[in-house]
């Protein structure tokens, strides 16, 4: 166990119980690495988690306070939780791309358009891997996967001009960015920015499935096959190539530029006791 680990996580979660070769463990690193460089501890931060994948792996494993949302509800949880805690506490949640993409979507919008104060990184492994490996909301067109053998077709929200970054952006959000898990330093660049945004703040982090989604669409488990698949598919923003998935990155940044949730709830409560009026 490294000192991170000791000194922000639970004993009992290290090393993660997530499949052999699953990207999960070093998006979670890049996290906990954004939140030491900012010299955040472990007091500092209520971190919220929730269902498949992304969640089973990162609930319990913050050593200081952090809750569960039902599948898609944690934002409405964190809204919540964001006008009763102090404004200086960091709330981050880790999400799955269902949950957030899926099922979760329009309490993500809501979050995004009245710019509640957390940040959102959804751990992408491309599908729903946690329930057999079918196809999801990220999925790449032409993947074979448990529900789609001849490739998926379908409409995505990856598709040409139906990026999710750009529905969030147009929704309200303030910091929005992209990586995959090979990213290293620049995903910890991109968390760090998110965190330090006073506003609603998302990391799409792609991440490797070998047991799903590399069985079925690439045809090996070999990890080191599946992170070059996707490393090779990946290319920074304005680096993109004919056969880039992913353009990684800072997607907008427009950190504090806009009045914050609970700040504007609460001045305005306190208006309408002064004044009866807003």
């Amino acid at each position: 166990m490294d000192n991170l680990s000791k000194k922000y996580l639970r004993p009992r979660k290290i090393p993660s119980t997530a499949c052999s070769g699953c990207g999960l463990g070093m998006n979670h690193k890049a996290v906990v690495q954004a939140i030491y460089d900012l010299g955040l501890e472990v007091e500092d931060i209520v971190w919220g988690t929730s269902i498949g994948c992304a969640g089973r792996q990162t609930f319990g494993t913050w050593k200081g306070d952090g809750f569960a949302g039902t599948h898609g509800r944690v934002y409405a949880i964190a809204r919540g939780l964001r006008l009763v805690l102090p404004p200086e506490k960091k709330i981050i949640l880790t999400v799955g791309d269902g949950d957030a993409f899926g099922i979760g979507l329009l309490h993500l919008i809501h979050s995004a358009r009245s710019n509640a104060d957390f940040t959102v990184i959804v751990n992408d492994n491309l599908g729903y891997m946690s329930t057999g490996g079918q196809y999801g909301w990220t999925t790449p067109r032409g993947s074979k996967t448990d529900s789609s053998p001849y490739g998926m077709y379908e409409q995505n929200l990856m598709s040409d001009g139906m990026d999710v970054l750009g529905v969030l952006r147009n929704a309200g959000a303030t910091f929005l960015a992209r990586h995959v898990s090979m990213d290293g330093q620049r995903a910890v660049e991109s968390i760090r920015k998110g965190i330090q945004n006073r506003g609603f703040s998302l990391i799409h982090m792609v991440y490797p499935c070998p047991t799903n989604f590399g069985s079925r669409e690439l045809g090996t488990r070999d990890t080191v096959k599946i992170y070059n698949w996707i490393k090779k598919k990946a290319a920074p923003l304005g680096e993109e190539k004919e056969n880039t998935l992913w353009a990684t990155g800072i997607y907008y940044d427009a950190s504090n530029s806009r009045r914050e949730f609970s700040e504007s709830i609460h001045r305005n409560i306190e208006k309408i006791r002064r004044t009866g009026t807003i």
